[in-house]
């Protein structure tokens, strides 16, 4: 479908003629434009989404979210010195001061970012040092934010990470064993079987008030981490639709999850599966350098743990969608859910294993 962005970015408190907004970037969930924008002779550019309102259903409590979030980050950044501008997504509000329209024509939801020069998103891991700099990102990013009332935010993803909850949905997939599965993956099932006790560790931990809820980022990928294109240093974390309260250990946990296997997600060969304890360093070297003295001690003590939490919590919610007939996440040929929970487990096998060590990094740095 075509949009009147002239009229769309017209909408917004922007001063200047639109001169084109074409198709930009990767991204799976919401659709991104790059408009660019006559502004007194000169060109700025803008990023220009379709919020997907079939994920993301209550848009007003969506964008109070990254309202609430951004302009805190961005306060927090010019008191230190920063450019808010360029290491903070930055909305552009309309010209009656929303932070998101409704297009009458298409009846799409429409927000625009101010664009981040000079930066780019890398999709995958390709030196260790980019891992590096998403650690710092991300650190830098549960630092900012560590005084913000979390307990403010909407929870767009309800249980999103509670492990109790994803584990009696478990439960539920096991015995109703719609496609009569379950009988040739008796050893998975019992895998998670066997440590339905990580499920509360955390969740109780929030629930008592003894661990702290803070932001979460829910997504701590690479390509959410905006790189300087000359310096290769971080610039900005982007992608806030799922930010919500929860645990630092959460985010630090999935960061982990993904980036310290160097197969691929859904590698039959688990040979090749191998849970890295280098880059396992060299993660926790750049977050808790970010984090400074806004990690708590029980914060701490649960990091290591928070790798292993969210590779199981991940690896069962595989397996549970496998048990479902693959109606979740999407597949591209037979057994490919299976293949997905068992590079999960393989990497809770080797982190159990080196656990103690996991939990040294953690203190040394």
């Amino acid at each position: 479908m075509e949009y009147d962005f002239k009229k769309i970015v017209g909408a917004f408190a922007i001063d200047g003629e639109l001169i084109r907004c074409e198709r930009y970037g990767e991204g799976h969930i919401n659709e991104t434009y790059l408009a660019t924008v006559n502004e007194s002779g000169k060109e700025v550019n803008y990023i220009v989404q379709k919020i997907n309102t079939n994920l993301f259903r209550d848009v007003d409590k969506l964008m109070n979210n990254i309202r609430l979030v951004t302009e805190f980050s961005r306060k927090k950044i010019a008191e230190r010195g920063g450019d808010p501008d360029r290491e903070s997504l930055t909305l552009v509000y309309t010209k009656t001061g929303a932070a998101y329209i409704r297009d009458a024509e298409s009846g799409g939801c429409f927000r625009i970012y101010k664009y981040i020069t000079d930066a780019i998103a890398y999709q995958v891991v390709e030196k260790p040092e980019h891992f590096y700099q998403s650690a710092v990102a991300f650190g830098d990013f549960a630092n900012l934010l560590a005084q913000f009332d979390a307990k403010q935010l909407y929870e767009v993803l309800p249980n999103f990470h509670n492990t109790v909850k994803r584990f009696s949905d478990f439960e539920n997939s096991l015995n109703a064993d719609r496609f009569g599965r379950a009988k040739d993956v008796q050893k998975e099932i019992d895998f998670v079987l066997k440590r339905k006790e990580y499920c509360s560790r955390i969740v109780d931990l929030l629930a008592s008030g003894e661990m702290p809820t803070k932001v979460t980022h829910n997504d701590t990928k690479l390509n959410n981490v905006m790189l300087d294109a000359h310096t290769g240093k971080y610039v900005a974390v982007i992608d806030l639709d799922t930010i919500m309260p929860g645990s630092i250990c959460y985010d630090f946990g999935d960061s982990i999850r993904f980036g310290c296997n160097p197969a691929a997600e859904d590698e039959p060969d688990l040979r090749k599966v191998n849970f890295s304890l280098e880059l396992f360093e060299v993660y926790v070297q750049g977050y808790l350098g970010a984090l400074e003295k806004s990690v708590t001690e029980v914060e701490k003590k649960n990091l290591a743990f928070g790798a292993i939490l969210m590779t199981y919590e991940c690896g069962m919610r595989f397996l549970a969608d496998y048990l479902d007939g693959d109606v979740y996440f999407r597949t591209h040929r037979a057994g490919q859910n299976l293949d997905r929970c068992r590079t999960q487990f393989k990497l809770i096998e080797d982190m159990e294993k080196c656990y103690d060590q996991m939990c040294k990094i953690v203190e040394k740095y």
